[in-house]
């Protein structure tokens, strides 16, 4: 098995007709076409919830340049509830995703409320 890293910023580009081909899907020849992949099946709800959250959960802290661990430590979060979150192992309840969102609009105002 070889590892595949895919580059954000380059991303691979589909052919002319790859392209043409995906435009005439519809979105149930997508459906139908992403159910008969066994090797990539289409997530589930929880899946994707747990995708989004640990979408963010990552952005928030590469926003604050800050390691997982001096994140947790600041903000009082368990490390391994952050690796977990960040990992898509687990789902970011109300609250914290809450609290990441004032974390990242007023850092300096949860800094200053944590002391």
């Amino acid at each position: 098995m070889a590892r595949f890293k895919l580059d954000p910023n380059n991303l691979p580009a589909l052919t002319e007709e790859q392209s043409a081909r995906l435009n005439t899907m519809t979105d149930a020849d997508i459906t139908a076409a992403a159910k008969a992949d066994a090797d990539n099946p289409p997530l589930t709800t929880d899946e994707m919830a747990r995708m989004e959250a640990a979408s963010t959960v990552r952005r928030v802290r590469a926003r604050t340049g800050l390691s997982q661990g001096t994140f947790a430590k600041r903000y009082r979060i368990s490390v391994g509830r952050l690796r977990d979150l960040e990992q898509g192992r687990t789902k970011a309840d109300s609250a914290l995703l809450a609290y990441l969102a004032v974390i990242d609009r007023e850092p300096e105002a949860v800094n200053r409320a944590l002391g």
